[in-house]
């Protein structure tokens, strides 16, 4: 393991993967015949989508997941702890244990997923005894309650959670009896509705807003709606138009975004906005962690676009 570095802004705990991607495929590949991409890409998956957005924006960034000692591993490894300053001290390589790899398809505004793996043999409790006092923690829930998140709870630091399809047709029940102690619940609309039976977003959000603070949903490129009970705010804001290339981890991006924005104290609907640039800004490029935007792409972005509604941008700190 590698040496701790400062106390953290913002702890996660999450399952890594490594991701390639091709983009600008002009449709879904069919048997026997071959498909050319026009762009490639290959980038640290999964939970380090949020870590890269996080670190990215300015804030220091601790994660604590099992990582394959295999090739692809150790390139995720070196990217994360050396280009992106992701402190990896509560991280472990594992042998004998592949990295779990995932191949992202983008073609119609969409992407297909194909993925290999297994669930890692070191669980989160098996990693971290004591999170550290992070201001904000990222965990991604499963069917069995993690210990160190009641532990990061007791140090005050906002639980912000997320949470899969897969649970959601596997494990609903035991999600949703997770939530109280987070602070924040991310599903995208689907997942949202599959997880409260809701039929519509706006539905499933008033259902998870009587369980968890501050209940968000994304509906994509049609941007986000959520309800905060710590100050009675309800805001929706519409997705920022770009032209997309990949939309592979947009959704971990812009919970990344929204974990910043929280911190900075931002109202709700701004928070949204924020989180809803950042996740647009980042399928214009192919992959997901690796098309985070830094500050200086947002900074760009506002002199392009004298929006009055983005005027906020120009009042947050800088790294």
């Amino acid at each position: 393991m590698a040496t701790p570095a400062a106390v953290p802004d913002v702890f996660l705990s999450g399952l890594l993967f490594y991701d390639i991607g091709f983009a600008g495929l002009p449709a879904a590949p069919a048997a026997g015949a071959e498909v050319w991409a026009r762009e490639r890409g290959t980038s640290p998956g999964g939970i380090a989508n949020f870590a890269v957005a996080l670190s990215r924006l300015g804030l220091r960034t601790s994660l604590a997941a099992a990582v394959g000692d295999d090739i692809t591993g150790r390139l995720c490894w070196q990217q994360l702890s050396d280009d992106e300053g992701v402190d990896l001290s509560l991280s472990r390589q594992v042998p004998d244990w592949p990295t779990p790899l995932t191949v992202s398809l983008a073609y119609d505004g969409d992407r297909a997923l194909i993925t290999h793996g297994s669930a890692p043999p070191l669980s989160p409790d098996d990693l971290i005894d004591m999170p550290p006092p992070a201001r904000a923690a990222v965990a991604h829930l499963g069917a069995e309650p993690q210990a160190w998140i009641g532990k990061a709870v007791a140090q005050d630091t906002l639980l912000f959670a997320a949470a899969g399809w897969e649970e959601a047709s596997r494990h609903r029940d035991a999600i949703l009896a997770q939530l109280p102690d987070c602070h924040a619940f991310l599903p995208n609309d689907r997942e949202a509705m599959a997880y409260t039976g809701a039929d519509s977003a706006k539905g499933a959000l008033a259902k998870l807003a009587e369980l968890v603070p501050l209940a968000v949903v994304t509906c994509g490129a049609d941007g986000a709606l959520a309800i905060d009970g710590t100050t009675g705010e309800t805001a929706s804001v519409p997705g920022v138009e770009v032209d997309a290339v990949d939309t592979t981890g947009a959704g971990d991006v812009f919970g990344a975004a929204l974990v910043y924005a929280t911190l900075a104290g931002l109202p709700l609907a701004d928070r949204l906005r924020f989180a809803a640039l950042v996740a647009a800004l980042s399928v214009r490029r192919i992959g997901g962690a690796t098309a985070a935007p830094r500050r200086t792409d947002l900074d760009r972005w506002r002199r392009n676009n004298n929006r009055p509604d983005y005027a906020f941008l120009d009042d947050l700190p800088h790294e």
